[in-house]
């Protein structure tokens, strides 16, 4: 684990890699937001990722996320902070998903947006959500096939307490990142998609560690980082 001084160095590295990857695609590096993933990352060094000036942070497991969240949400002193669902979500968790986190990036079904949109309903918010979209043919990985997305995205529409961000994505990992950019290419022209139904302003999650850059090159406006922040876990 990083000391204070090192994470300074690595997160302003991240930005600056940010920069120049927006820069190359002719885009703003404004446009990109950088969720740091904490997933079994202890809260002190969390404490030390929000000192230095991050304030996304992706969760993938709901148990663990409690007392981080729950923590930073007590602590009266701390600056506002967002927390994202990156993790797959099951059904019979959506109650305790909608009462913590801010944004779900995994939504991968409509029996799905609906519980959400009912959980949302009886706690008197909107739940900002992601659809997960799966592009790639892994066992491993959940998401909405591409052709069934744009069915899904009128169907969120008609929920009252959901409100649709954009589109997620995991793409198979590759150790060149070049052979990933299809993936991001491919979630890019089914935003552009979605766009042509009347739909706008739509996030595309997509790209990690050891792809982000590529990722923003192909229109990313949330890179979800975690082992080039905290190190290996």
């Amino acid at each position: 684990m990083p000391d204070n001084t090192s994470l300074i160095e690595r997160v302003n590295h991240i930005y600056k890699r940010i920069s120049y990857a927006a820069m190359r695609a002719g885009r703003s590096p404004e446009e990109v937001k950088l969720i740091a993933v904490s997933k079994h990352i202890p809260m002190t060094a969390i404490e030390q990722a929000i000192d230095v000036g991050l304030r996304h942070f992706g969760e993938s497991y709901i148990q663990e996320a409690v007392k981080k969240i729950e923590t930073s949400t007590n602590d009266q002193s701390a600056t506002r902070l967002s927390w994202h669902l990156i993790g797959h979500l099951q059904r019979n968790k959506v109650r305790h998903a909608v009462g913590l986190f801010d944004v779900i990036h995994c939504l991968d079904s409509l029996e799905l947006a609906r519980d959400i949109d009912l959980y949302a309903a009886r706690l008197g918010k909107v739940q900002r959500v992601l659809i997960q979209v799966k592009l790639a043919d892994e066992h491993t990985k959940s998401g909405v096939d591409p052709e069934m997305v744009p069915a899904l995205v009128d169907n969120i529409a008609a929920l009252n307490h959901v409100r649709l961000e954009g589109l997620m994505t995991i793409p198979p990992y590759l150790d060149n990142p070049q052979e990933v950019r299809l993936y991001f290419r491919q979630l890019n022209q089914l935003r552009e998609t979605i766009y042509g139904m009347g739909y706008k302003d739509l996030e595309l999650s997509m790209g990690m560690s050891n792809d982000y850059e590529v990722a923003i090159e192909e229109g990313a406006t949330m890179v979800r980082v975690g082992t080039a922040i905290f190190g290996q876990r």
